[in-house]
């Protein structure tokens, strides 16, 4: 008999509102994951009726035949234990590794019927608080078959290093408190949606601008949240156009074109704007453009010009996109883009530098809005202007080698940053995970040191706590319940916790006094899949409706 092979999650990947990275990253990886098509179930604990009401609005649009197959399940998040407990799991996997995956490592060993790997995908990774979440990884629980996916080799250093460095201010060891592994798969794009434009196009595309069809500028595209405090400074963009029309470039040669995100109410874009005006550059500025208008900037254009300074920039899809468009890329060597451009052959990396270490503004980051933080830190990171200019100059004068870098790009990224190529990876990643041997039975009891003990740590609150010497007796409302002439009300939410043919059972139980044990004891008998915590639900529960009374 063929075991099922479940793939799982509790995040539901396709979201709504503004267009972001992330979002963008995600909700490719779920159509790459579903067009894949390797798995017999796609199971979604969400919580929230919003976000699964928006889930299952996607899979009825995008993919009604899976849906109504009954092979996508949205289910409560509370539903989780139960079903861990009642079947085997191919994999977990999280859109982001930082919330879940440590504490949904600890469900899984207590419940679950087999160690199944739990990975979780890296974004931003420099925000100040994110030293207490990989913290959360350090413990016993975790083990071989759990993954943090990086999506480039410069984030697999960053977590590697928030390991050590909380191993060395803790005075943890790999032996006690072991870390997940580490592994590097890249994000990717559809290349079909975005793709080489001829010069039919081409010229469409400008007229769609609102740009001649004719017009022979070269077209220089930045795309990208335009803000100097979040992805990327624009001035040393600016500052190396400056060189190129003092060293002779005319200014009828070129166009800059900045489009992306744009904060509602930052008129950083009309600072800008001035500062181009007073050069004699031709700018365009387009805010937030749609999708439709975002493929015509990409085909209207030239040369792509990524200058990263920001380590809240951790990968880089628009390079991705832009490679996939046919254009040559000039990107800072920096971050993720260091594995994206090929120096010389997709396009040309510019040099930076920047600071070895921070000690003052670590100090203040954890007091400070992320953007005052990151805006301190791309400050101290410098893209070389001269050299900026100089590959810009080389690609404005040289048709002929934007054509063959953007021949190059296209090529690569097709064969190795399509979601279909990605998602191949993360599949051959799953399969591998769940050969690492684990020891299940160690892990089952095993408690996270950061999860709040609800009932431990708040036990003092009530006068006495619930033990099994503690005298019980049907009460009035219990009686009545037994009697059928009053029904138990039970609230949603708590509903999924109480069986009312139990409690009904328990009033006819009680109906003389017997001890807290007696009672679970006949419960956990009657009810064969209720264990002996369930059952003392079920009396504090009663107790607190009045279906039970203490005997004093």
């Amino acid at each position: 008999m063929k075991t099922q092979r479940i793939w799982g999650t509790l995040d539901p990947f396709h979201e709504s509102g503004a267009i972001l990275g992330r979002k963008v990253a995600n909700a490719g990886f779920l159509n790459g994951l579903l067009s894949r098509d390797h798995f017999d179930e796609y199971h979604f604990f969400l919580s929230g009726a919003g976000t699964k009401k928006g889930l299952c609005s996607f899979f009825r649009e995008s993919y009604p035949a899976m849906f109504e197959q009954g092979r996508v399940k949205i289910m409560d998040r509370r539903d989780l234990p139960a079903e861990l407990a009642s079947r085997e799991y191919f994999c977990f996997h999280q859109s982001d590794c930082i919330n879940f995956p440590p504490h949904l490592a600890r469900v899984r060993n207590r419940y679950a019927k087999n160690i199944f790997p739990i990975t979780g995908t890296t974004h931003s990774l420099s925000y100040s608080n994110y030293g207490s979440f990989f913290l959360n990884y350090l413990w016993p629980g975790t083990t071989g078959r759990d993954c943090i996916v990086t999506t480039s080799t410069a984030g697999k250093q960053v977590v590697e290093k928030y390991f050590k460095h909380l191993r060395e201010g803790l005075c943890l060891s790999e032996e006690t408190h072991p870390s997940p592994q580490v592994r590097r798969i890249p994000l990717g794009i559809t290349p079909g949606h975005i793709r080489p434009a001829d010069e039919n196009i081409k010229a469409e595309a400008k007229l769609n601008l609102g740009m001649d069809s004719g017009d022979e500028r070269v077209n220089i595209l930045v795309f990208g949240r335009i803000a100097h405090y979040s992805k990327m400074d624009i001035l040393p963009l600016f500052r190396a156009m400056q060189k190129l029309f003092i060293a002779g470039l005319s200014r009828d040669r070129v166009r800059v074109i900045l489009a992306g995100w744009l904060d509602e109410g930052d008129d950083f874009s009309n600072t800008l704007a001035q500062l181009g005006h007073n050069m004699g550059l031709e700018l365009s500025i387009i805010a937030s453009p749609s999708e439709e208008r975002k493929t015509d900037l990409y085909r209207a254009a030239d040369i792509f010009v990524s200058i990263s300074d920001n380590p809240q920039e951790t990968f880089g899809l628009t390079v991705l996109e832009a490679g996939a468009a046919g254009l040559p890329v000039v990107a800072s060597d920096y971050d993720g883009y260091k594995d994206l451009v090929v120096e010389g052959k997709t396009g040309l990396l510019i040099e930076t530098i920047g600071p070895e270490a921070t000690p003052e503004l670590d100090l203040m980051a954890p007091l400070c809005f992320d953007n005052h933080y990151h805006l301190l830190m791309a400050q101290q990171t410098a893209v070389n202007t001269p050299k900026l200019a100089a590959a810009l100059a080389k690609l404005i004068h040289d048709p002929q080698l934007r054509k063959d870098m953007g021949m190059a790009g296209a090529e690569r990224v097709r064969d190795n940053f399509s979601w279909s190529k990605v998602i191949e990876e993360h599949i051959r990643l799953w399969e591998e995970l769940n050969t690492v041997p684990v020891e299940a039975d160690k892990l089952r009891n095993q408690l996270h040191p950061v999860q709040l003990r609800l009932g431990e740590t708040f036990s003092h609150y009530p006068t006495e706590t619930l033990s099994p010497q503690t005298k019980l007796v049907t009460g009035d409302t219990g009686q009545a319940i037994y009697q059928g002439r009053e029904f138990p009300l039970i609230y949603n939410g708590v509903d999924r916790f109480l069986n009312e043919d139990v409690v009904r059972k328990m009033a006819f139980f009680a109906r003389k006094p017997l001890s807290a044990a007696s009672l679970v004891e006949k419960m956990t008998s009657m009810a064969g899949d209720m264990d002996q915590r369930e059952a003392e639900f079920h009396i504090l529960w009663c107790l607190k409706h009045d279906i039970l009374e203490k005997v004093c």
